[in-house]
């Protein structure tokens, strides 16, 4: 979120000094600028749409704890038993039953390239290796926030919201195996903690 306000600062800012630096100099220099002066709100505008989804995950971490996946099914295809639009999946256990995946899947494809470059099936295996490792924090029936470890592992990045599409009819059947209101309750509350808290694995 942070990073999210300062890009939009910088953004705004780096315009419309560009801009005054144009008004008081030579006149060659605003074609220069140019380029900056028509990217430049482009990206001020990325920003105001992303900061729903920051939103969103700010909520999540407030009330789930980061679990770690590895080497979980994932692709860019679609899913028959996700009717909706989407931009990838990964699947997931579902804590009510173990031996059900489910898949999660990116509803929005803003800021979605690095996920999308490595999810690709003919990926080098360079850039898939990046993605054997993943965090998740959330409900997977509902919503969730995913990311990578940094090199060092100490802490996530590239996050993304994604979230639970199936059909009314599957989950229904999710309902049945835990997933209702006294079921989300409760692994809210015992998913409890800081988003720093990355010390169980759910596979």
């Amino acid at each position: 979120m942070m990073m999210n306000v300062v890009g939009l600062f910088g953004w705004v800012s780096g315009w419309v000094a560009l801009l005054g630096v144009s008004v008081y100099s030579a006149d060659w220099l605003i074609w220069v600028f140019l380029p900056y002066f028509v990217y430049g709100p482009y990206r001020a505008l990325t920003q105001l749409r992303y900061f729903p989804a920051a939103l969103s995950m700010l909520r999540i971490l407030r009330s789930h704890r980061w679990q770690i996946a590895h080497r979980v099914p994932y692709g860019l295809t679609d899913r028959p038993e996700v009717p909706s639009r989407h931009y990838g999946w990964f699947e997931l256990p579902n804590p009510a039953c173990p031996d059900q995946w489910l898949p999660m899947v990116f509803t929005r494809h803003l800021r979605l390239d690095w996920w999308c470059r490595r999810m690709a099936p003919r990926a080098k295996p360079r850039l898939k290796s990046q993605i054997e490792e993943i965090w998740f924090a959330g409900d997977v029936r509902h919503m969730g926030v995913i990311a990578v470890p940094t090199r060092k592992g100490t802490c996530p990045r590239r996050l993304h919201v994604i979230e639970q599409r199936m059909n009314p009819q599957i989950d229904e059947r999710s309902d049945k195996s835990g997933s209702g209101p006294d079921g989300i309750a409760h692994e809210r509350a015992s998913d409890h903690a800081t988003p720093s808290e990355a010390s169980r694995k759910i596979l």
